[in-house]
């Protein structure tokens, strides 16, 4: 893993959405996907957002309708995103430093990949 950089075990292309998808469109994606959270883009394929099922979730445990809800409404603003030519080590470290389950990947600001947890697991039982 040492010499590995993000860019060497990302999953690509990546699903992602705009902001103003529906929330009820963002969890069908997520359940048929069989993923658990999704990158939300602007128009420049810049992320500005991540919509997870614990986000849906809570909405509906508010009694939100995921019908009028859209990503927007109920994406984490500002999530954290590695560069694709960042150390495999470091993406490791961040993202139990901060509990993320998997994280944006991008090349000049622009969405590129996303790498889970179960990616680095992967390539370590592949080695």
């Amino acid at each position: 893993m040492k010499n590995l950089k993000a860019k060497d075990i990302m999953t690509r292309p990546v699903i992602s959405e705009k902001k103003n998808t529906s929330a009820k469109d963002i969890a069908i994606q997520l359940v048929s996907g069989n993923f658990s959270g999704m990158p939300i883009i602007d128009d420049e394929e810049r992320v500005i957002g991540v919509v997870t099922e614990h986000d849906l979730l809570n909405k509906v445990r508010e009694g939100e309708d995921l019908e009028i809800l859209t990503a927007e409404n109920i994406m984490e603003n500002n999530p954290v995103t590695v560069d694709a030519s960042q150390p495999l080590s470091d993406v490791l470290d961040i993202m139990l430093d901060h509990g993320i389950l998997r994280i944006p990947i991008t090349d000049e600001l622009r969405l590129v990949g996303v790498i889970s947890r179960s990616d680095i697991l992967r390539h370590c039982m592949e080695k």
